[in-house]
Order: structure tokens, then C-alpha cells, then sequence
């Protein structure tokens, strides 16, 4: 009996292939009639005691419950099987069978799982639930309700970990539906636990369905603060910010005190709502119950002060973690990025990656608008290499973040390549090609991409929504904003703010006022932007005295002040010439709020001080600056001396334009029309000599007409358009019809006519 304890130890270390099979073929595997003896006496003892060895038992169910690795496990499966302990007539065979499928799926090996429970002659909860969990653990959520149905067809009576699991299944696959059906299967079998409870919050919030979600959670006899996070998690989940805040502070009216995950979990919504007081006071109770070193908090801080508008604060806390991971740096990388911060945002990535940090795909998408914006095409096609070498092109979001650096690059070409290359095309990657068009100024291809997202079976989101706006502004297409709007209202995008702000901004900037304003009163939420959009539009419309209503309705609201609001204000004084109101609002802006002005800031001030007649106030308010103005601080003390049309400041400003090296033509256009205004024909050759000099061109005019659904925009100069050879046949037709008919045409050059 000695001698088979030690065989059978020599074969726990080298029976590493033998999985299912029998004492012959193990005797094959090994070579040797010495072990091929051992097994047979061990065979022959457990038949005859109808059981193994006490301490052999012990010892191979306790090696069962953690093996070092997958070998190992297989290595015991092989002896166990080779012994014959998993006959029917062994007493131990169910609990070392489903211990072994429970072993198989943790090591992520589902065959070998599936292969043993499938030889079992009675499949325990334990064996059905360890399978369950495999498949979800994978991404099988299909298969995981179809094996939940079969397990419910075999009479077995789920637990309270099975129904986690397939709720989690049904969760990830948005089947509201089939989760309402496992719901009722769970009524009088087992006493749901609040784990279960809390599985059946999350999957009707994931679902969609928060009113179900809520009704359960206000079902629970005992709330406690797993639950409490569950419901908040799933209310960020489908969007409601502001309902999840109201929640958390309903929670702690009871009582409860947060943990870090229900911090980390609401700080987002500080950040999307940009309730940056909520969000510092959620730090400091962070602080003060001593988990602000939790990686996940102080991720969440990171990401909250980066919506807040504050990336100093955020790269604060960045560089006070004791421990950063690379979704600390991806996170502030992108925050960069949104705050117009690109150079900031690549140099923190060239950081990263000289502390020795792997690029993946978040820190793909968080880099690349910064390589979009900052035009480095060369290393954005290094990015776009990388993630074809790591097979990252399957993501959806690598992808959209892709064709919009391509598009900022001025590269449509690829980025359509990208687009078209995509197989599994979702509404963020349509969202991204009609940004990248919009970008290139190209807005025929957007509206022709839009009207294509119906045949692919997608429906418009409100980032789609919020895409195509702008263009229907900069077209002046009212009449598509229009069936826009109709779109969003019918599809209840009208309650997303973004969606609201965007609307309000196309009808005021395609002249209707008071569409806008109709708008802004049928918004149930509104944000800072919301205000600064609608005091904006009231001062381009000149009604001045009406965008500081709404500035006294903002406050009077609760939303604080930013840099942008201040900025439309004082371009809302300047055009309804408010002189003193703008003073007050400037000296308000840095001693009531603390925000120091920036070059927007001091250009307004000085079209304010202009455009009121003042110009030599206006200079003087230049030459006290902190800071060196820049073209467009000149450039706007060049408009109010052509809107007085006063020339004695011209010179002055002209030399100092020119030592900026400004290169923006619209300058050097006004000053060539001041030049003219004062009939100084030397001067103004000169400026346009210098326009052409330096490459410098103007803009070009544009045109559009709608036929049917389809938009054709025409430019100043341009013979690319495609039906051009028939429309300029079309349009000298038309010529020789109006001269047979003696038509006098007037100031209109026939070369550009023919």
C-alpha cells in the first residue's frame, strides 16, 4: 500500500495529458508496469472499500479547490477519473465533479467544464451554476438564457446565485423582456436576498426600464447601501444626472454614509452637470472617510474636474496619487483635450509613455482629438498603425475617434476609408463621419450621410442630433432644423439639454429669435450653456437689455457663471452699446467670480470701448493690458475705427497687426477697406499686394439650393461640383434666351456667366 501512495504521488506530477480514459491507456501514457501496477491496487482498494483512502480524499478535494493552474487541475481530473471516482456508486462524485467544473470555469476552459458536467450522472446547483457563470463570464450571454431555460426544463430549482447571473445576461444583451420573464420565474421558488434584489435593480436600469428599477427598490423591506448603489448606478447609466444626485442626497437623508464605490459612481454626474460645488464636497467626504487614495475616487475626481471646466485642479489631484494606472492617465488626457488643451494633452501622453505605461484602446481615443487638433497627421497614422497592429480596429469608439483626427488633419479621404472599412457600423461611427465632414466643410456629404443612417437601420441619437444642428446654422437651413426638430420631438431627444442648447442656437442664428426663446421655455433642465447660447443669440440679434434678463434669470437659478457666459455678455453690450453695463459685468467677472480675463475677454472690452465712439480709450484699454494683445485685440479696434470711419489710429494698429504676423486675411481685408474708405489707393494696393504675398486667401462666398431632399452648395470661383459642365450650359442658355429678348443686364460681368 506504501508503494501505491508513492506511485501515486510520482503520478499527480506527471500525468499531465491523461484528461478522460482508462487504466490501460494510463499505463500506455506512462511506459512503465510499476504505475500501471499502482493504479490497479489503488482500483482494487477502492472497489473493495467502495471508497479511496481517507487522507488521499482529503487531500485531492482540498488540491481541488485551488490548483496553481489549468495543468494541475487536469492532472487531478485524470487521476480522479482513472480511479473511478466519478462511478455513480462513488459517494463523492457529485462534490469532486461540480467542484471540477466550478475549477474548469474559473480557469476560463468551458470545454473541459461543459465535457465534465455533461458526464455527470447527477448535476447538482452548484455544477449549473459554475456553467452559468462561465458563459457570462465570456460574453455568451445568448447562450447563458438558453442554458438558465434548459436548467429550468430539468426541474432544477434555481438559487440566489443563479439569478444574478442571468439577470446579468439579460442586462448586457438590453432584454428587458426576457428579464421580465426571469423575474417571474424567481416568484415562489427561492427567497430572494438583497444581492438578488439589487441584480434585478441594475438589469431593469440597464434595460432601460428606471421605473421598474425604482418600483423594486421601493419594494425592498430593507435598503440597504448595496441597493441604494444600485439604483443610483443605474439612473447614471440612462442619463439622469440629476435624478441620481437627487438620489444620493435622499440616501444620506437617511442616514447611510457612502462608501467609495457609490463616490466614484456619482462624481460623473457632478462632472456631466457641472456641479463642481457638489463635486469638491463629494472629495472632501471622500477625505474625511479616508478613501481618497482609492484609485477609483480619485479617477472619478480627475474626470469630474475635467467636465467642471478645470484641468489645473484636475492635474492637481493627478499628481498627488500615490498610485496612477493608465485610466488616471487616459482620463486627464482626454480632459486636456476637452478643455481645448491639446499640446498639454500630448505632452501628458508622451509622459505616459516615457514612464513605461502601454498604449491601449482608451488611451487611443483620449490622445487622438489632441492629434486632430494640433494637425500632427504624422503621428496620428503612427496611432492609426498601432491600432491595426493590435487589432483595435473592431472597436467602435478606436474607429470614431479615428475618422474625426483624420477629418480635423484635413484627410477625408481616410477617414471616409476608415468609415466605409468599418463592418459593424453603430450610430457613434455614422456620428463621427458627419462630424468630419462638417469639419472639412463639406456639408452636402453630411446631410447625404445623415439621410443614410435610416437605411442602415440606425436611429439618429442626440449626439447625431447636436452633429447636424450646426450645419443646418451655418447653411441657414431652416427648413431641415426644422424637420429635425420634428425628429427629436417625436423620439424624446428634446429632454437632453444638448440637443435643447443646439436648437436654441440654430433658429436665433438662422433669425428666428423667437423660436429659440419658445425652445429655451419648453426645456425642463437647463445648463450654463443653455443661458450662454440664449444671451448670446439676444445680443447678435441686438436686444441687449434681453440678454441680461436672462443673465438675472441664470443667477437667480443657481447656475454659476463662466468665462463663456461673460463673454457673451460683453459682446451682447457692445452690440446694443451698453457701455457702463459692460464695465459693470467686466469688474463683476474678476471681483465677484475670481475669473481672470482672457484675450476673448480683453477683445470684447475693446470692440465695447470702440464701437461707443471711444477709440483712444479703446487703445489705452490695449496698452494697460496684462498680457500681449493678440491680432483679433487689434483687430477689433480696427473695426470700430472703419465703423467711425476714423483713419488717425490706422497706421498705428496696421504696423502692430503686421509684427504679429497675423494670418488671418480678414485683418488685412479691413484694413484695405479702411484704407479705401479714406481713398488712400496707394495703401490699400499695398495690404492686397501683401494678402497675395503671403498666400493668404479670403474665405469664399457660398451658395446652396435644396431640390427634393438633397442640398447643393455652390462656392465663389469654384467649377467642382459635379453636374457644373450642365448647369453652366443650363445658365448660358438662359443667357442667349434674356439677350433675343432684349434684356438689359446690368453691373453683371458676362465672363463669369460663360
Amino acid at each position: 500500500m506504501l508503494k501505491a501512495s508513492l506511485s501515486g504521488r510520482v503520478l499527480l506530477r506527471r500525468l499531465t495529458t491523461l484528461t478522460w480514459s482508462c487504466p490501460c491507456r494510463a499505463s500506455m501514457l506512462f511506459g512503465t508496469k510499476v504505475n500501471a501496477h499502482a493504479i490497479a491496487m489503488l482500483i482494487t482498494f477502492t472497489r473493495q472499500q467502495h471508497s479511496l483512502p481517507i487522507h488521499f480524499t482529503v487531500t485531492s478535494f482540498h488540491r481541488l479547490k485551488s490548483p496553481p493552474n489549468l495543468h494541475e487541475a487536469r492532472t487531478l481530473h485524470a487521476l480522479l477519473l482513472v480511479l473511478g471516482f466519478f462511478q455513480p456508486t462513488c459517494p463523492h462524485s457529485s462534490s469532486f465533479a461540480s467542484q471540477l467544473v466550478n475549477v474548469y470555469v474559473n480557469f476560463g476552459s468551458l470545454q473541459h467544464a461543459f465535457l465534465t458536467f455533461r458526464a455527470l450522472p447527477h448535476k447538482p446547483i452548484i455544477a449549473w451554476n459554475a456553467i452559468l457563470r462561465g458563459l457570462v463570464a465570456v460574453g455568451h450571454f445568448t447562450k447563458a438564457i438558453h442554458f438558465y431555460h434548459s436548467m429550468l426544463q430539468h426541474g432544477v430549482t434555481p438559487d440566489n446565485y443563479t439569478y444574478p447571473l442571468v439577470l446579468k445576461a439579460c442586462s448586457s444583451l438590453h432584454a428587458l423582456q426576457l428579464g421580465r420573464w426571469v423575474h417571474e420565474t424567481m416568484h415562489g421558488k427561492t427567497k430572494a436576498n438583497v444581492y438578488v434584489q439589487c441584480a434585478v435593480i441594475d438589469m431593469f436600469a440597464k434595460c432601460g426600464s428606471v421605473e421598474d428599477a425604482r418600483r423594486m427598490f421601493e419594494e425592498m423591506p430593507d435598503r440597504d447601501l448595496a441597493s441604494w448603489t444600485a439604483l443610483i448606478c443605474g439612473t447614471m447609466w440612462n442619463g439622469e444626472c440629476l435624478e441620481a444626485l437627487l438620489l444620493f442626497r435622499k440616501m444620506r437623508s437617511e442616514g447611510l454614509m457612502p462608501d467609495s464605490v457609490i463616490v466614484a459612481s456619482i462624481l460623473p454626474a457632478c462632472g456631466r452637470l457641472e456641479a463642481v460645488k457638489l463635486g469638491m464636497a463629494l472629495q472632501v467626504c471622500a477625505v474625511r472617510s479616508g478613501f481618497e487614495s482609492d484609485l477609483y475616487v480619485s479617477n472619478a475626481v480627475i474626470d469630474m474636474y475635467c467636465k467642471c471646466g478645470d484641468p489645473l485642479e484636475a492635474h492637481r489631484v493627478f499628481s498627488h496619487m500615490v498610485y496612477s494606472d493608465v485610466v488616471s492617465w487616459s482620463t486627464l488626457i482626454a480632459g486636456y483635450s476637452q478643455n481645448c488643451l491639446y499640446q498639454e494633452s500630448y505632452k501628458l501622453y508622451i509622459g505616459m509613455i516615457n514612464v513605461g505605461l502601454a498604449t491601449n484602446a482608451i488611451v487611443a481615443t483620449s490622445v487622438l482629438p489632441a492629434l486632430g487638433k494640433l494637425e500632427l497627421l504624422k503621428q496620428g497614422k503612427e496611432m492609426h498603425n498601432f491600432v491595426l497592429k493590435e487589432g483595435l480596429m473592431s472597436d467602435v469608439v478606436v474607429g470614431s475617434a479615428l475618422i474625426v483626427m483624420y477629418a480635423n488633419c484635413g484627410s477625408i479621404k481616410e477617414a471616409e476609408s476608415i468609415f466605409e472599412c468599418t463592418s459593424d457600423k453603430d450610430i457613434m461611427v455614422w456620428n463621427s463621419m458627419i462630424v468630419g465632414y462638417n469639419l472639412v466643410g463639406d456639408f452636402e456629404s453630411a446631410f447625404f450621410t445623415f439621410r443614410r443612417i435610416w437605411g442602415a437601420e440606425h436611429r439618429p441619437n442626440f449626439i447625431t442630433v447636436v452633429s447636424i444642428l450646426p450645419i443646418c446654422t451655418q447653411m441657414g437651413a431652416l427648413r431641415q432644423g426644422k424637420e429635425i426638430h420634428g425628429y427629436v420631438t417625436k423620439s424624446g431627444l428634446g429632454l437632453n439639454v444638448s440637443v435643447g442648447n443646439s436648437l436654441i442656437d440654430m433658429y436665433s442664428k438662422c433669425g428666428f429669435l423667437e423660436l429659440g426663446e419658445k425652445v429655451f421655455k419648453q426645456m425642463m433642465v437647463r445648463n450654463v450653456t443653455t443661458y450662454n447660447t440664449m444671451i448670446s443669440a439676444c445680443g447678435s440679434h441686438g436686444q441687449g437689455e434681453k440678454g441680461l434678463a436672462f443673465y438675472e434669470q441664470m443667477k437667480e437659478e443657481g447656475n454659476r457663471p463662466n468665462k463663456v457666459t461673460f463673454i457673451s455678455l460683453l459682446s451682447a453690450c457692445s452690440h446694443a452699446g451698453l457701455l457702463d453695463r459692460g464695465w459693470l459685468l467686466y469688474n463683476s467677472m474678476i471681483n465677484d467670480y475670481g475669473i481672470e480675463p482672457n484675450m476673448e475677454h480683453y477683445s470684447c472690452m475693446v470692440d465695447l470701448i470702440g464701437r461707443a465712439g471711444d477709440l483712444d480709450g479703446a487703445y489705452k484699454f490695449i496698452t494697460r493690458m496684462p498680457m500681449t494683445p493678440d491680432a483679433n485685440v487689434f483687430g477689433s479696434l480696427l473695426g470700430a475705427c472703419r465703423l467711425h470711419n476714423k483713419v488717425e489710429l490706422t497706421e498705428l494698429l496696421a504696423e502692430r497687426i503686421l509684427q504679429l504676423k497675423a494670418d488671418d486675411s480678414g485683418h488685412y481685408v479691413l484694413l484695405s477697406n479702411l484704407y479705401a474708405s479714406g481713398k488712400r489707393w496707394e495703401d490699400m494696393s499695398k495690404v492686397r499686394s501683401m494678402i497675395k504675398d503671403k498666400g493668404l486667401e479670403k474665405k469664399p462666398g457660398s451658395s446652396w439650393i435644396q431640390v427634393g431632399h438633397c442640398i447643393y452648395v455652390f462656392h465663389a470661383t469654384s467649377a467642382f461640383h459635379p453636374a457644373f459642365a450642365k448647369i453652366e450650359e443650363t445658365l448660358n442658355s438662359l443667357l442667349l434666351v434674356m439677350k433675343s429678348e432684349d434684356y438689359m443686364l446690368t453691373n453683371v460681368n458676362d465672363k463669369l456667366l460663360t
